[in-house]
């Protein structure tokens, strides 16, 4: 797997707290892939397996494991 492999975001266009998530990931040089979870409906399916069906984004996703739902308590 490669590294920028090992965090997902699950994000939608327009969506502050999905830009703030990615600033941040950005900022600590932490290398991540985005998925845009409202225009493709593989990464929304994808999205809510992890959690659980919850529509919030940003949906942050670490080595495969849920890692947080929405940004700074928001989303």
């Amino acid at each position: 797997m490669e590294p920028r492999d090992n965090v997902l975001i699950f994000t939608k266009p327009g969506c502050p707290y999905c830009a703030r998530a990615k600033d941040w990931y950005n900022d600590n040089g932490i290398p991540f892939t985005e998925k845009n979870a409202q225009d493709n409906r593989e990464y929304r399916r994808e999205m809510f397996g992890y959690s659980d069906g919850d529509p919030t984004v940003p949906v942050i996703v670490v080595d495969g494991r849920l890692k947080q739902i929405g940004w700074e308590g928001r989303g």
